[in-house]
């Protein structure tokens, strides 16, 4: 790794916006996680008797988790638009398109006539709404990331993509205390008010991220003339082994996710484990600790390198699957928030803490925005469909099944962990070392 392969990652020292930049893509992380996530959270808990009502409650949770995951499949469509996009016109006017975009089909689920109302139309329009969430959500992760990158000072890159990725839990514990709230509502107003909501959400990050500056690394690429014709193409040539890592990497994160969280708490409500008002209270503790543990783990990859955390916290993750079911069979609520904890804070916040600043540095300055988001938004497919297939391998083989599951992810994450170049390592560190010393510094990073 050379100084000149460095110089691509932005100045030494970073812009004067690098603060900025972050905070402004981090609030639409927040934004667009509390608009998805609560999907999720809807889809486990009301979704099932509102759109797809039947005698069979399982039935109807199967058919809210795969409507939940015809979003995720739309996913990578919207990395690919967004991608193509950021790498041709820019991350900013990407950052933006996708805000609005998740904001008002978010908003639009809330007013959404239910199954009682207007039969299969009902089912139909959310499935239509979700494909519009996966498309903004997709487009939304690669620009976001790439423009707090690029901004960030060399040695600080894990700590400030680490304050966009701490935006996910933020969104997180935002839209699980709004649920947590409007579960005393009734059915109905429980899980359109969290929905409606939204909007105010949306007007405030779309007045934060209309100040952001563009990226320095995207105005130099566009300043020398080497934006590509066709950024997905490029990339798909000449960078699709770093692609099919980035799949298996993030496969461990947000699949596991799916299973550990996302099909957790419907697992711990259909199973009477635990009530609807404690599960959220899980979660939303989970996610309060989730928005510094994010933050701490980026910063600590900008210490120790990116892939030392990856393969250790995979192989952590491969040890809990099964304790992690086991703990919460007790039914006991302090062993279901611990449990909850540790799936989310460490299996989940310490690989999306590496992922902010490693798959940026996978690939080259000028097809970055395609690459990192397809790598990033592929592998969402397999983990919007993953409560889908945890609930079919627990009707089959009991809580194991999804143990199972969860086991296999994380092994997958620590095969492509083990395969993928450390882009952060004593070498990289070095040198940034170097080049921070002997680099005036003009701006305040």
């Amino acid at each position: 790794m050379s100084n000149e392969a460095l110089t691509m990652r932005g100045p030494v020292h970073g812009t004067k916006d690098a603060r900025r930049v972050a905070l402004g893509s981090s609030v639409g992380a927040v934004i667009e996680t509390y608009d998805f996530i609560g999907f999720g959270t809807a889809a486990a808990l009301y979704f099932g008797t509102a759109f797809f009502p039947g005698a069979d409650p399982v039935t109807g949770t199967l058919a809210s988790f795969a409507t939940l995951g015809v979003g995720f499949a739309a996913r990578p469509l919207g990395g690919i638009i967004g991608g193509h996009l950021g790498d041709k016109l820019g991350r900013k006017p990407v950052l933006v398109a996708s805000l609005v975009l998740m904001g008002l089909a978010t908003f639009a689920i809330g007013l959404l006539p239910t199954y009682a109302t207007v039969g299969l139309l009902a089912p139909a329009l959310l499935v239509f709404v979700r494909i519009v969430q996966g498309l903004a959500f997709g487009a939304e992760w690669g620009g976001a990331i790439l423009m707090s990158y690029e901004h960030a000072p060399w040695k600080k890159k894990g700590k400030y993509t680490g304050m966009v990725q701490a935006g996910f839990p933020v969104g997180l514990l935002l839209a699980n205390l709004v649920f947590l709230f409007s579960v005393h509502l009734g059915n109905s107003w429980a899980w359109r008010i969290p929905f409606l909501g939204s909007i105010f959400l949306v007007i405030v990050g779309l007045i934060i991220r209309s100040k952001v500056p563009e990226s320095p690394v995207f105005d130099e690429v566009k300043a020398s003339g080497t934006i590509v014709k066709s950024p997905i193409v490029e990339v798909i040539k000449t960078d699709w082994r770093n692609i099919v890592r980035g799949i298996g990497l993030r496969i461990a994160e947000t699949a596991g996710y799916a299973v550990s969280i996302t099909y957790m708490i419907s697992y711990l409500h259909t199973t009477g484990l635990s009530s609807k008002t404690e599960t959220l209270v899980a979660l939303s503790v989970a996610a309060a600790i989730g928005i510094f543990a994010t933050a701490a783990w980026g910063h600590l990859t900008d210490k120790i390198g990116r892939r030392p955390l990856y393969i250790w916290s995979c192989a952590f993750a491969v040890l809990f699957a099964f304790p992690m079911f086991l703990l919460v069979n007790t039914g006991l609520s302090i062993l279901i928030i611990l449990t909850v904890i540790i799936s989310y804070a460490v299996c989940q916040n310490s690989l999306a803490g590496a992922q902010g600043p490693w798959f940026p540095e996978l690939f080259q300055a000028k097809t970055r925005a395609s690459g990192a988001s397809l790598a990033y938004q592929i592998s969402a497919t397999v983990s919007g469909f993953t409560p889908f297939i945890t609930t079919l391998l627990f009707i089959s083989f009991g809580w194991a099944g999804p143990a199972a599951l969860f086991m296999l992810y994380a092994l997958i994450g620590l095969a492509a962990a083990i395969s993928t170049r450390e882009t952060w390592g004593r070498r990289e560190r070095q040198l940034a070392d170097e080049a921070t010393k002997s680099t005036p510094l003009t701006v305040n990073a």
